[in-house]
């Protein structure tokens, strides 16, 4: 599994003109299964995000997780967005190719697996719509975006 953070002033989705998905201040986790992904693997992902320390504690540190900026007088958000195209390959010309992408069911899956238990770990878990035409708003904070990949434990 994969995850782009975006580290957000605010941030919301937007489905045919219909916000569906908002928070302040917080992070933007774009979400990608890729092929064989276990939701063990989602769990993993899913700890690190809320774990990294990204935000900027009061001497201006990167010392912060997205759970710590409650001491901070605010609640950090989650906003969760599918996006497939994480696992494009462009290695074979100039239109890219997602055979890595999980099929779309095992996507839907695991992204609603992610989602769950983002809510049972975070207080402000927001959003969008799997497998959907998005419209993603963001002011990037810093800006501040970074990678992650869970790799695939033994088998």
């Amino acid at each position: 599994m994969m995850a782009l953070l975006q580290r957000v002033g605010c941030a919301h989705v937007e489905i045919a003109g219909q916000t569906v998905g908002q928070i302040g201040p917080g992070l933007l986790v774009l979400l990608c299964a890729e092929r064989g992904d276990t939701p063990q693997q989602s769990d993993k992902l899913l700890a690190k995000i809320l774990k990294l320390r990204i935000f900027s504690d009061a001497q201006g540190k990167m010392n912060l997780s997205v759970q710590n900026l409650d001491g901070q007088g605010m609640v950090g958000g989650l906003l969760v967005v599918s996006q497939f195209t994480l696992a494009a390959d462009t290695a074979g010309g100039n239109r890219p190719g997602f055979s890595a992408a999980a099929l779309p069911e095992d996507g839907r899956r695991l992204y609603q697996h992610f989602v769950a238990q983002a809510r049972l770990a975070h207080p402000l878990v927001q959003t969008g719509e799997f497998g959907a035409d998005m419209q993603v708003h963001l002011v990037n904070d810093g800006p501040v975006t970074i990678p992650l990949r869970i790799a695939p434990g033994p088998r």
